[in-house]
């Protein structure tokens, strides 16, 4: 049975160990409805832990720009990091847009264009120019990027740029060009902006992507659009959006300076919001770059500095919470002080909730009238929509060539298979810079400074020949963990620890096979009753007890942070909105389970009863993934034995940009340098790269050893 092969390979391993031999080797605030991660100790634990994780962010946020020297020293490092945050590093090739008009509605004050352009090639971009009828010279010219406004009918998507047409309709009325583009999933070609709110796409974190991408490179080329139309200013162009086109608005005004006055309306607010508060659970992808550095938002906004920004929001707006836009101007402001431009920046607060008010908008066409055209005017006349969906729509037919309902796939490049290196400078050149690239984009989350372990045993019993202990250590501020300890009371002096990383599936395997021998202790201590627990399997306990006299080891078993003893909320939404979480720090649930596995092995190391002993790690499915990459930061493992181990990082372990400089098979060669391995795998294809790498350098036939996963009982 699957659930009992996790026992089963620790068997193996002990068994298999006895011959082989080993290598070198602040106060309260109201919080919306979904805050709430669930009232258990393990949710508790995990609350602190965001709370802990955004506090550090946030006071790390522009806190090195205390003066303008300094600012100006790291913006242009800063927009950097911001592109390759995006996906947009390097920026893609500036291609032929291809414009078409295939349409157009008359006004008598201004007509409307339907066009098309392609950001690059395949990836359309549907929208609506709104062209005045009445214009003496060049016009400034609007930008405005749609929130999600879905606009579909028997089955036929019209774009929201049909739901904002009232906006393009005023600037148009009031002397302005505006572009108003569609996004895209809510375009008339549908793409996806909810890969991981909605359909489990955790492989864009590996692959850094986001259609948040997406959306800015759409807005660059809208602006390379605008400034090759003869009616347009090109000095003088702004982008306006509300709700996700606020934060459309965000992306491209931090990028592009070409933007000259910016209003992003209800589309940022700071990581305590959305993190702590919960406001992330109210947002789609689309909303959030891929945090490798590991920002806070207010350094988005300080990139638009000292261009003219106005900030939108509603003081009742439930995901873009008052108290942490009200946060976020606050550090905006000191930057725009610092260039000397304070009176370029400004925050509207209206009230209502998170709707498109006249209250937000006249505030926003006064702000260009200002820093667009020069002027100050009062504005009466309410935008209003003047047209049917029908009568903006672009195509008639959809493109057979579009790329843009499976862009997830190419945006973001992924790292070729590199050939086997030919000698060991080639080889080390090779793996230094994956090394780098993991410490840097995918570990990047991972504490700077290890704290202590401060272990401390948590019980210690004996039972039907054996004897179970367990010891609880620090993992990283609030994340206490559990090592768990199994050794025949025969065996005074073991020779060999076994450290088994549970997932889901090992710990119930666990559970089941201690139970047997300590059925008090595994109810009071791991379970919460004995209810909860799987039945005793008296088999598989008196096998472990014998392999490990024979192979005269201990063995000893981890879970990672949210399985077993620490898992939080088991709702499937609630599981899902806490990986994004971690996603927003710049982290991993899986990226942060490596950490955990690391310091197992140093807490391991720490006991007087292991302390010194040769030490074999295992693990099982994406446990074995976990295993395998603290094994590449932890020293002198003796050997990995890993079981199921994905072949690809698009089934798992999900490791923060990682598909962009490796996969599994080369961070498996990675690994076989440093300790010998035992991979136990269905079928030997996808396996060929580390152990023709071993083979190469000359490691050792045994180095990569390749067995059947049928081989474990």
């Amino acid at each position: 049975m699957r659930t009992r092969r996790h026992a089963a390979l620790l068997v193996l391993v002990l068994l298999a160990v006895v011959a082989a031999p080993f290598g070198s080797a602040r106060a309260a605030e109201p919080r919306p409805q979904w805050a709430e991660l669930g009232p258990s100790p393990a949710d508790q634990m995990l609350a602190e832990y965001f709370r802990q994780e955004t506090a550090r962010l946030a006071d790390a946020c522009l806190a090195d720009g205390a003066s303008l020297d300094a600012w100006k020293s790291q913006r242009e490092s800063r927009r950097a990091e911001l592109l390759e945050m995006l996906g947009l590093d390097p920026l893609p090739e500036r291609t032929d847009l291809r414009a078409t008009v295939t349409g157009r509605v008359d006004h008598e004050q201004f007509t409307v264009e339907k066009l098309h352009f392609q950001s690059r090639p395949g990836l359309y971009v549907t929208g609506n120019l709104y062209l005045p009828k009445q214009a003496d010279e060049r016009l400034p010219a609007i930008l405005y990027v749609c929130g999600h406004g879905r606009v579909k009918k028997d089955g036929v998507s019209y774009g929201n740029k049909a739901h904002y047409q009232h906006h393009g309709a005023w600037f148009a009325r009031h002397g302005y060009v505006c572009l108003i583009i569609d996004t895209l999933q809510l375009g008339e070609i549908e793409g996806i902006h909810h890969g991981t709110y909605r359909h489990k796409m955790w492989w864009w974190n590996n692959r850094g992507y986001t259609p948040a991408g997406v959306e800015a490179w759409n807005c660059v080329r809208a602006i390379d659009y605008l400034q090759s139309r003869d009616e347009v200013d090109p000095e003088r162009i702004g982008v306006t959006g509300r709700s996700g086109g606020g934060a459309y608005s965000w992306w491209i005004a931090a990028i592009d300076e070409r933007i000259k006055a910016a209003v992003p309306v209800a589309g940022i607010t700071d990581l305590e919001n959305h993190v702590v508060d919960g406001c992330v659970e109210g947002h789609c992808d689309c909303m959030f770059m891929v945090n490798t550095y590991r920002w806070d938002y207010p350094m988005v906004a300080a990139l638009v500095a000292p261009r003219p920004l106005m900030i939108g929001n509603s003081d009742a707006d439930a995901i873009f919470p008052r108290n942490g836009v009200e946060r976020l101007y606050a550090k905006v402001r000191k930057v725009y002080a610092l260039e000397g431009a304070g009176d370029l920046v400004t925050l509207t607060m209206t009230a209502g909730p998170h709707r498109d008010t006249p209250e937000l908008r006249k505030p926003a066409f006064q702000w260009f009238d200002k820093h667009l055209k020069g002027i100050e005017r009062s504005v009466d006349e309410p935008a209003v929509p003047l047209f049917e969906p029908e009568q903006l729509k672009v195509f008639d037919q959809l493109p057979q060539d579009e790329l843009n309902s499976e862009i997830h796939e190419t945006f973001t490049e992924l790292a070729p298979a590199p050939p086997v290196p030919p000698s060991h400078d080639a080889w080390q050149t090779l793996r230094d810079g994956w090394r780098r690239a993991l410490v840097e984009k995918s570990f990047g989350g991972w504490p700077d400074e290890p704290e202590s372990l401060a272990v401390e045993p948590a019980f210690a019993v004996e039972g039907a020949g054996m004897r179970f202990s367990a010891y609880d250590f620090t993992s990283q501020g609030a994340v206490r963990l559990r090592l768990y300890l199994a050794q025949p009371v025969d065996l005074a002096r073991p020779k060999l620890a076994v450290l088994g990383v549970l997932d889901e599936e090992g710990w119930t395997s666990f559970l089941s096979m201690m139970r047997w021998g300590f059925e008090r202790q595994i109810a009071d201590e791991l379970a919460g009753g004995e209810e909860a627990l799987p039945a005793a399997d008296q088999a598989r306990f008196e096998e472990l007890r014998r392999t490990q006299r024979s192979g005269e080891c201990v063995a000893a078993f981890v879970a990672p942070r949210g399985v077993g003893p620490t898992a939080w909320n088991p709702d499937e939404r609630k599981q899902t909105q806490i990986r994004r979480r971690f996603m927003l720090l710049g982290q991993t649930l899986d990226g942060m389970r490596v950490w955990d596995v690391r310091r197992a092995i140093q807490a391991l190391r720490a006991l007087d009863a292991t302390r010194g002993l040769p030490l074999v790690v295992q693990g099982e499915r994406q446990a074995a993934g976990l295993a395998l990459y603290a094994s590449l930061f932890e020293p002198a493992i003796g050997r990995l034995d890993l079981l199921d181990l994905p072949r690809t990082h698009r089934d798992g372990p999900i490791l923060l940009n990682v598909r962009r400089y490796l996969d599994v098979p080369q961070a498996v060669a990675m690994a076989a340098e440093r300790s010998p391995i035992v991979l136990y795998q269905a079928t030997p294809e996808g396996w060929e790269y580390p152990a023709a790498v071993a083979e190469t350098l000359g490691w050792g036939e045994d180095r990569v050893r390749l067995l059947e996963a049928e081989q474990v009982p």
